[in-house]
């Protein structure tokens, strides 16, 4: 069996995340839209053109609002239908997360996401942090049929996690691929791979870039307060390319077996 190799998903707001993701050397991407909401489904033409730019990895974030992860009829609904337009786009797999009003997975409409997905991969997201137990919605999502799992380990971020996250891991063994996500950073992701001992890592790698306007009405703001309108947030190729190497050479640090 060939050694198991570490692998970075960007979480990228935007086709031009994407290709910087790539360029840097991320295995994977996790498109989303909205990425101060979580991450919401995006649009059908931005999915289109990832498609057509990207070589690597394109997994898409089935989501419909930002909020909570109980879902209405009518949500579920385009949720069914964000799968199938994916499917048809030829995307690698779909990230979904769905919860009852108790806490626990909704592992009857994960089931029927997953069904419509394949023969995609699907990753169960971040969804999984605000359940009841943990064990209980690992057995869950493993029950459902996701191949993935995205987790801070019930904590604010990863490195809060970490012991639940390696835990996670031990239990889920070869069963779930678990991916620690939230707060991964330049500055722990060696820490991380060393106490967790997990193969995949997502994070978003971003950093501000200048705005091309030259013109600035400062009277109007569009954005929430305190947003910098004038300062776009994307994935930074050489940040990506950093962490990658900083992981790896972690993970080269890990005892063999």
């Amino acid at each position: 069996m060939p050694a198991p190799t570490l692998l970075l998903e960007i979480c990228a707001g935007s086709v031009t995340s994407c290709l910087a993701a790539q360029t840097g050397g991320a295995g994977r991407v996790e498109f989303c839209d909205n990425l101060l909401e979580g991450g919401t489904t995006p649009s059908y033409g931005a999915i289109a053109s990832a498609r057509d730019k990207l070589h690597i990895l394109l997994n898409v974030i089935i989501r419909p609002r930002g909020g909570d992860f109980l879902y209405s009829d009518i949500e579920f609904d385009v949720m069914e239908r964000d799968v199938i337009a994916c499917k048809k786009l030829g995307v690698d797999a779909v990230v979904i997360g769905l919860l009852t009003a108790d806490g626990n997975v909704d592992i009857a409409r994960t089931k029927r996401l997953v069904e419509l997905a394949a023969p995609l991969p699907v990753t169960f997201h971040r969804a999984f942090d605000a359940a009841r137990d943990p064990f209980t919605a690992l057995e869950d999502v493993i029950r459902a049929g996701c191949n993935r799992l995205l987790t801070s380990g019930q904590e604010a971020s990863a490195l809060e996690g970490r012991a639940l996250i390696r835990k996670l891991r031990e239990v889920a063994g070869e069963r779930l691929v678990i991916m620690p996500g939230a707060g991964v950073r330049l500055n722990n992701i060696a820490q991380l791979v060393a106490e967790t001992g997990c193969v995949e890592y997502h994070t978003s790698g971003r950093a501000p870039f200048p705005s091309g306007m030259r013109y600035r009405n400062e009277r109007v703001k569009m954005g929430g307060p305190g947003q910098d309108e004038y300062a776009l947030v994307e994935t930074s190729a050489d940040l990506v390319q950093q962490i990658i190497a900083e992981a790896n050479a972690a993970f080269e640090r890990l005892p063999s077996g």
